[in-house]
């Protein structure tokens, strides 16, 4: 009987493409996915540390993994990724967790093929302290058909005061550019419709080279082909005019950025350490629309940072109104141990919770004001999903739209005529 995997994902889109990765070095050894993680032979937690929250579910499944292997000695569990990478936490793994086999983090998770070879029942812990040299070519099984991850860079220099990335994902360094435009030549060529570009900051793509993340755009922009081109995510203080421009000159890059903001007030976003204030952030967002009148722009923002003020989380208000966003990701700040912002003073949670609730009912009212708008208009769809009849797909903006298709139109551009829209979802029906 063939051996199977199965890969617990937690946190950011490029944690997604980096299970694609780990699958692809499964599959590669002769292993094959199963949806029941009860009856695998190897099971695989790729993990976060970004917020509290996602830490602590992790060590909550770990719970139900133990639980498993008691019923399959023989299943193999390793942890990897953000969380295994954070500075003591392999240790507390490893004494808190027993029945753990491979703890690696994020430096060397090309070596996790390497891990399965040599592994004869005894534990392996394997942190890197340091980021080395980019190793292409890793294995990729991509779980859709539709939507293709491609890293262009690693790591980031930003130190923002709340986030923890910067010390566990490393120093930023890029891939070479004939890597990255290979690899999506090879996607388009395989059928896939959209493709996004990851970094935990594109922009600064190339720092210190030859190349850009302009002239990167422009390059893959000339891929012969049809496909849509996104990418993320950006950092405001980088995204540059020529950027922008080629986003508007090509149409195969989508309509659509991803900006977040974090926060609206000045004090704030000079205590989390942004580097830009809200006017250069609102700038930023009317250069955009200068040159692409229709953007689809979403953005992240925190509430609850320390010593956050009504005034200053009514500066975030002001933002929301002024840009008007397509879509928010909103979350309460969450403290983690090793950055700036833990020593600050912190404010109580329920002041978070109000406000994380007056944030997300502001933005529905301009969800639903902007769908309610968007009724009588066309976009081009690439359909992400269909089944019985009902597709589902988002048009270049990123507009998520739900329509009626007898004929299956999965990885199919369709035109989609919106004709109504309900709680901020848009309804449509092909355009013949």
């Amino acid at each position: 009987m063939q051996k199977t995997f199965y890969i617990h994902t937690y946190g950011c889109q490029m944690n997604v493409h980096e299970s694609e990765q780990l699958a692809g070095m499964l599959s590669k050894r002769g292993f094959i996915p199963t949806d029941k993680p009860e009856n695998c032979d190897i099971m695989v937690f790729n993990t976060c540390c970004v917020r509290e929250t996602a830490e602590t579910k992790i060590l909550g499944n770990l719970g139900i993994a133990k639980k498993m292997k008691e019923n399959k000695p023989d299943m193999i569990i390793a942890v990897c990724g953000c969380m295994a990478q954070k500075e003591g936490n392999a240790q507390m793994l490893k004494k808190r967790c027993p029945f753990i086999n491979i703890i690696f983090g994020t430096h060397n998770l090309s070596q996790f093929g390497e891990y399965l070879d040599s592994f004869d029942n005894k534990r392996i812990i394997d942190i890197w302290d340091k980021e080395k040299e980019i190793v292409e070519n890793i294995p990729v099984l991509r779980s859709s058909g539709v939507n293709g991850w491609v890293n262009i860079m690693y790591g980031c220099n930003n130190f923002c005061s709340y986030c923890i990335v910067p010390y566990v994902r490393g120093r930023e360094r890029s891939r070479d550019p004939k890597q990255i435009i290979s690899e999506v030549k090879n996607l388009v060529n395989e059928g896939y419709k959209e493709i996004t570009l990851l970094g935990q900051n594109v922009n600064s793509y190339g720092a210190g080279s030859d190349t850009n993340f302009a002239s990167l755009l422009s390059s893959l922009a000339e891929i012969d082909g049809k496909f849509r081109l996104k990418f993320m995510t950006s950092h405001p203080k980088d995204l540059s005019e020529d950027v922008v421009k080629v986003i508007a000159s090509s149409e195969k890059l989508a309509d659509y950025i991803h900006l977040p903001v974090q926060a609206g007030s000045d004090r704030i976003l000079s205590m989390m350490n942004r580097k830009y204030t809200q006017k250069q952030y609102l700038d930023t967002i009317d250069m955009i629309r200068k040159y692409i009148p229709h953007v689809g722009l979403s953005s992240d923002i925190m509430v609850g940072f320390p010593t956050e003020t009504e005034e200053d989380y009514l500066e975030t208000e002001k933002v929301v109104k002024t840009v008007g966003f397509n879509n928010l990701f909103t979350f309460i700040y969450s403290r983690r141990s090793g950055t700036p912002a833990d020593k600050m003073e912190q404010i109580p949670y329920a002041i978070k919770q109000a406000r994380i609730k007056r944030l997300i009912d502001l933005q529905f009212e301009i969800g639903n004001k902007q769908a309610s708008d968007c009724v009588g208009k066309t976009f081009e769809v690439i359909c992400e999903e269909w089944k019985d009849g009902i597709a589902k797909g988002k048009s270049s903006c990123e507009k998520a739209i739900t329509f009626e298709s007898k004929d299956n139109v999965y990885g199919k551009f369709v035109n989609v005529e919106i004709t109504k829209s309900k709680n901020n979802q848009l309804i449509g029906k092909i355009k013949e």
